[in-house]
């Protein structure tokens, strides 16, 4: 049964909290074991009552932390893409931003790698949809593309290219949980000068 909520700062600051609380819970516990019970001790409450009052049921509330996670590499990656004046910067700055990111939010994406591998939403799709999604890698086409109208870039299939950068990003979150001590840095750089050997004029 869905409830009534206010709109009040305070309830929108309670949501959040329940955000955060379930977003390391998954990351310490794993997906399976993120109860209700769990996350409500997590962010201090006194029932899952209160979960329930926020949230129509375990659905709504991870779509809201993957939505939560996501926004804010989103937001992240780009302020740091959209301040490159060159096709070669932008690609540069997205690569490394998202590693950063992922170097310095690695709870966040251990959950959010918990949550593509277990997250099944009744009457919608799985997690894993958004892999065949081919609308992720417009931002990259588009970028490649403006690469290749500059003449910076050289010519290629924009698509392969655009699949093969984003793929070899979304791995990283799983290189880590094989080796937690690996180098992101030289990570970085490595792939920063493979892709831009791979597209240049």
């Amino acid at each position: 049964m869905q409830v009534r909520r206010d709109g009040t700062v305070t309830s929108s600051a309670r949501r959040a909290q329940i955000v955060t609380a379930t977003i390391a819970t998954i990351a310490e516990l794993g997906y399976h074991q993120a109860s209700f019970a769990r996350i409500a001790e997590r962010a201090g409450l006194s029932s899952t009552r209160l979960i329930s009052y926020h949230f129509d049921g375990k659905d709504e509330l991870i779509g809201q932390a993957i939505a939560t996670i996501y926004g804010d590499l989103a937001a992240f990656m780009g302020e740091r893409v959209s301040a490159q004046r060159t096709p070669g910067g932008a690609l540069e700055a997205y690569i490394r931003s998202l590693v950063e990111y992922i170097s310095e939010h690695r709870a966040e994406m251990r959950a959010a790698t918990e949550i593509f591998l277990n997250f099944r939403p009744e009457g919608g799709s799985a997690a894993q949809d958004a892999a065949t999604n081919l609308s992720a890698l417009s931002h990259i086409e588009r970028m490649l593309a403006w690469g290749q109208e500059s003449g910076e870039f050289g010519r290629f299939n924009t698509r392969v290219m655009a699949m093969a950068i984003q793929r070899a990003l979304d791995g990283l979150p799983f290189l880590l949980e094989a080796d937690p001590d690996a180098d992101l840095a030289e990570y970085a750089d490595e792939l920063a000068g493979l892709f831009a050997r791979a597209t240049r004029a």
